[in-house]
């Protein structure tokens, strides 16, 4: 069963893509804050990472960073799902190494759930 490490800091969105992801077959591991994100990351080995930009603790592009230098880490792909449209983080995000952005508002669950799947079986 793949993991996914969800880390994001609204919990009733956390626990709708963790229902809709456990359903869809796999394990969910979520974290609410960018230091316990990378914590479990580094400790859980997911097959992937959704993750959120505006987080406490720990900016997620910060989150991303660690990573993406953590040998443990680095081969991880990271959906980066976030409200922040500005061009300036989406290429700081895919210049750190995130596999794609999206913006929440642009997808809805089915559709980030599709593109997991498509990352995972590619992977």
């Amino acid at each position: 069963m793949k993991k996914i490490l969800f880390i994001e800091d609204e919990s009733a969105l956390q626990k709708t893509f963790s229902d809709l992801l456990s359903a869809a077959g796999f394990e969910m591991i979520s974290a609410l804050d960018g230091e316990i994100g990378l914590e479990l990351a580094q400790r859980k080995n997911p097959d992937l990472v959704l993750l959120d930009l505006v987080l406490p603790k720990m900016h997620g592009l910060e989150v991303l960073k660690k990573l993406k230098e953590d040998p443990k880490t680095k081969e991880v792909p990271i959906i980066i799902l976030t409200n922040l449209e500005g061009m300036a983080e989406v290429e700081k995000a895919l210049e750190l190494g995130a596999t794609t952005y999206l913006v929440k508002s642009q997808y809805d669950l089915k559709e980030v759930a599709e593109k997991i799947k498509q990352i995972l079986n590619n992977k």
